[in-house]
């Protein structure tokens, strides 16, 4: 058997977007926002894009998007690529389902609680080690909380270090399952321990694609790997450029020998660096 990998877009929304999602949506939530606890029990599954309201408000389109039971709306975002100010984004978009609640003249007693969820496939936060976040808004002196009507909820999945043997709860099952499904060849244990994750490897099974959706599927991995290209190429070049004003600074001050040793670069790019420089200076 093979499995989509269910961090790219198609994947995503097919295993907790479409119609026979609910259940799978549901333990999804529980073991990601709930600490495994079975707080959701019941929720609709609805259309992610939030139209705005007033002209010249900026259009969004969430992966999934769920209202559970008592009203609470949940945004669902999984992102492989790390786009610029991608933090304010995920903030844009639970201020905007927030204040799209209300129609004129409604009161703002009927305002629910939103819940974001964003998983990522690159770390999001490295000033910490843990995988799993979740941001309130909170009085910085004595952490009291200010409502629970905004929420914020990171999955970063490179830093999920554990493997099939150290699973224990839902939350790593689910973690494990984002992170590794699409590299599995069948479904081990204890994966195999929760018919909603059986049915999500059923769903994500490759076999069951129409050629349409393995030619969506297909462009989608492209773009993917297109911008992974982009970032690579600007760290490239932001580090051979750093590498350029460090050997010109070093010019005069140690061997064309020694500064290529030291800045990664080729002799022959030093001294034609140093060539360039003093052509310039003439």
């Amino acid at each position: 058997m093979r499995f989509l990998d269910p961090k790219t877009d198609f994947a995503f929304k097919k295993i907790f977007g479409s119609a026979e999602s609910k259940p799978i949506l549901i333990e999804f939530l529980n073991a990601l926002v709930y600490d495994s606890q079975p707080i959701v029990q019941d929720l609709e599954i609805l259309d992610p894009y939030q139209a705005p309201q007033l002209q010249g408000v900026k259009d969004t389109f969430l992966d999934v998007k769920a209202q559970l039971a008592d009203g609470t709306m949940v945004l669902i975002e999984m992102q492989v690529l790390n786009p610029l100010d991608f933090n304010k984004r995920v903030l844009y978009n639970v201020a905007k389902a927030y204040s799209l609640q209300l129609q004129r003249g409604q009161g703002y007693s009927r305002l629910r609680p939103v819940i974001g969820l964003t998983i990522t496939d690159f770390v999001l936060f490295p000033e910490r080690d843990r995988f799993l976040s979740h941001y309130q808004l909170l009085d910085r002196e004595d952490g009291l909380p200010y409502g629970d009507d905004i929420e914020l909820v990171f999955v970063e999945l490179p830093k999920f270090a554990k493997s099939l043997g150290d699973l224990e709860t839902l939350t790593d099952l689910w973690t494990f399952f984002l992170q590794q499904a699409g590299d599995l060849e069948e479904i081990p244990p204890p994966l195999d321990s929760s018919p909603n994750l059986d049915h999500a490897f059923h769903i994500a099974e490759t076999v069951n694609l129409s050629v349409e959706e393995f030619d969506l599927l297909e462009k989608q991995a492209f773009r993917v790997e297109d911008g992974r290209n982009v970032v690579r190429r600007a760290l490239l070049e932001g580090q051979q450029q750093r590498s350029r004003e460090i050997a010109r600074s070093l010019r005069g001050l140690l061997p064309a020998a020694v500064i290529a040793e030291k800045t990664g670069l080729t002799l022959a790019e030093v001294e034609a660096l140093a060539a360039a420089d003093a052509a310039g200076d003439r």
